[in-house]
């Protein structure tokens, strides 16, 4: 590649880091972005000092369409005018995860899904290295895959999370073990359709052959029929009802449980998990049965289930303010993660919801929020949507900034109560992205509590 001019589209995590590794390797880099100069952050201004060539603002199509390849970072749109030139000129257009599996080495284990990827990718990777794998854990949350092939060899084993942005460009991409959790209608506001974003998330089984394995939802219609046309061997899981009677992965008498090849055996018992909310459990099942198909014995997962705290930002316990538990769940940015949310406590519930709205109906939340919410406070571009689904079935109001819901929700809560972050949208019509939107979120719970002098118990797991 030594050379070759190729180009980077967006400035983020991952196209800082694809750029710093073609830089790194003798690539002549274009690094683009729409935004100006004054908009992008000091990281990536620094990429000049490595020698590579920033194109801000208004995008050049001659620039694109006279590249030798284009990296695109997953918050990119996919039809963009300059990605559509590229394409038309016959130069490649490939994802960051993509350009990243093209130069490592070792095993890949990929875990896509409309909700839980982060949850089970990361105890997965917890699974692995309590057996001594050199497991590196990344993707679509924390450092970037392009970021951790530096170094790999056939030992290392990579526990990625991608997401259909990233999936749609792929190519050659190709994991051992692909896991794919479970899909509702989610990120509509990009995807042109229902259909393409399934046809995305399918491209995780695209290049598998019959030495891989297929991790599949039993009970997704929709994920078991576009798993039937992979090559690859089939493991299904279940992780509510009834046992599974043929080989998989599925819970049984308190126990998660693995068949295989006509030998069943224990992963972990569900008790010790000290996640609140049975489908985190179930994530760690999925987890669980994808580190046995990679080599862990069922001793090393077993210890790892044990001491998994959960990721931060997916039913994190912040703090307990006067007997109100407050839980930051800022990754359930669509309906179906945060039903799954408010359903994980017994107890009543406050519900921050709202950002940006990316499809979905809040009124499926009605059953959940019938039995344990006692209020929703509605924020964002999206809360006059969701109070128009649910102020019939809950009280609700409208906030004009997460701080004014946070505040209204320690005024109307009551001890024994939880006060939960479970948005149900992006979060760019406010906060750079979901992870900053949780850190806002802590940090008013904590001026509460200092406030109070009240830090209370962090990490409990409520119910």
């Amino acid at each position: 590649m030594e050379g070759r001019e190729i180009v980077v589209i967006g400035l983020a995590r991952s196209g800082i880091a694809a750029a710093e590794f073609l830089a790194r390797r003798g690539v002549a880099v274009v690094a683009a972005d729409r935004k100006g100069e004054a908009e992008i952050g000091a990281e990536a201004l620094g990429l000049r000092a490595r020698g590579v060539r920033l194109e801000l603002g208004p995008h050049r199509v001659e620039t694109f369409t006279g590249a030798s390849m284009v990296v695109v970072s997953p918050g990119v749109p996919w039809e963009l005018p300059a990605l559509e030139a590229a394409r038309g000129a016959g130069v490649p257009v490939v994802a960051e995860i993509e350009l990243a599996f093209r130069h490592l080495e070792g095993r890949l284990a990929a875990v896509t899904g409309t909700k839980g990827k982060s949850t089970t990718t990361a105890a997965l990777g917890a699974m692995l290295r309590e057996a001594g794998f050199d497991a590196r854990v990344g993707g679509n949350i924390g450092s970037p895959l392009i970021g951790l092939v530096g170094g790999s060899t056939p030992a290392t084993t990579f526990a990625v999370e991608v997401s259909s942005f990233q999936l749609e460009g792929t190519v050659r991409f190709r994991p051992h073990v692909a896991v794919w959790l479970n899909l509702t209608p989610d990120h509509l506001d990009r995807h042109p359709s229902i259909e393409a974003y399934v046809a995305a998330k399918a491209r995780i089984f695209a290049n598998q052959g019959g030495g891989d394995w297929a991790v599949v939802n039993a009970d997704d219609p929709v994920v078991l029929d576009e798993a039937r046309r992979a090559r690859a061997r089939k493991l299904l899981f279940r992780v509510t009802g009834e046992p599974l009677a043929g080989d998989g992965a599925f819970f049984e008498g308190g126990r998660a449980r693995l068949r295989k090849d006509g030998r069943e055996e224990t992963l972990f018992v569900r008790e010790d998990v000290v996640l609140p909310g049975a489908h985190l459990a179930g994530d760690l099942l999925v987890a669980a049965a994808s580190a046995r198909l990679l080599g862990a014995p069922p001793e090393a997962i077993a210890r790892a289930a044990r001491g998994f705290r959960g990721v931060e930002h997916v039913l994190e316990h912040v703090a307990t303010v006067g007997g109100v538990d407050y839980y930051d769940d800022s990754k359930a940015t669509n309906v179906e993660a945060a039903r799954r949310s408010i359903e994980a406590f017994s107890r009543p519930v406050l519900v921050i919801l709202g950002g940006r709205y990316k499809g979905g109906d809040f009124g499926d939340l009605a059953p959940a929020l019938r039995g344990r919410g006692r209020r929703v406070l509605a924020i964002g571009e999206a809360r006059e949507r969701v109070m128009e689904a649910l102020r019939g079935v809950v009280p609700a109001e409208p906030c004009a900034s997460l701080q004014e819901a946070v505040e209204r929700a320690r005024a109307a809560a009551e001890p024994g109560d939880v006060v939960l972050l479970a948005p149900a949208c992006s979060s760019f019509d406010m906060f750079q992205d979901y992870a900053e939107r949780g850190r806002a979120f802590k940090a008013e719970v904590r001026r509460l509590a200092a406030e109070a002098g009240d830090e209370g118990p962090r990490g409990g797991a409520g119910g």
